[in-house]
């Protein structure tokens, strides 16, 4: 079977489905409902090499908000149960990728200790009219980090544009994720001196 996993949320605010396959190829086909959204996880898919579906239907006529937070969510658990006890995996990945202007460095531990820290400049904190606003990018990393159990450091170095800064950003936690679940041929048991992740 693989390192697979579906993931079947539904709330009375949303209904979710993913389907993930770690060691993947980059297929994919995304549909949350939020066109921005879906651009940036078919990038991430895609760059991450992980074959992934996602079909979500949410209450858009309200806002984004539920539909983004709770793709989070499902992903995350995707990621959880496709890496189960987590033996043998390499457990940390990073990467620099550039986007334009744009520069994002992602770091992460895959340690069964949520968190998430995105430094944006500021200037880019406040950006209005956009689709997808910062508070929407940190909504949908908390929900994900919170079910896979990640530490997640993303730096956008530079960067004038948010489209660009967040293309970086995903691509970039794509690069970080498929190190970071390899396997190690090294590596025996949990990647912890505890014995448990």
């Amino acid at each position: 079977m693989g390192r697979e996993a579906k993931i079947s949320r539904k709330t009375k605010e949303t209904n979710i489905a993913v389907t993930l396959r770690i060691d993947g190829a980059g297929n994919y086909a995304i549909a949350t409902g939020i066109p921005f959204l879906n651009h940036m996880l078919d990038l991430f898919a895609k760059h991450g090499l992980f074959d992934l579906t996602i079909e979500a239907e949410g209450d858009l006529e309200v806002d984004i908000h539920h539909t983004n937070e709770d793709v989070g969510i499902a992903l995350g658990e995707a990621f959880a149960k496709a890496l189960a006890g987590k033996e043998g995996i390499r457990r940390f990945g990073s990467a620099i990728v550039p986007m334009d202007e744009a520069l994002a460095r992602v770091a992460l531990d895959i340690s069964n200790r949520p968190s998430v820290y995105c430094e944006l400049p500021e200037r880019l904190t406040s950006l209005k009219g956009e689709a997808y606003a910062y508070t929407d990018l940190m909504s949908f990393l908390k929900a994900f980090v919170a079910h896979a159990g990640i530490n997640l450091h993303i730096d956008i170095v530079k960067g004038d544009d948010l489209h660009h800064s967040f293309e970086a950003a995903f691509k970039g936690l794509a690069k970080a994720l498929d190190m970071a679940t390899q396997i190690d041929p090294r590596s025996k048991g949990v990647p912890s001196t505890k014995g448990l992740l």
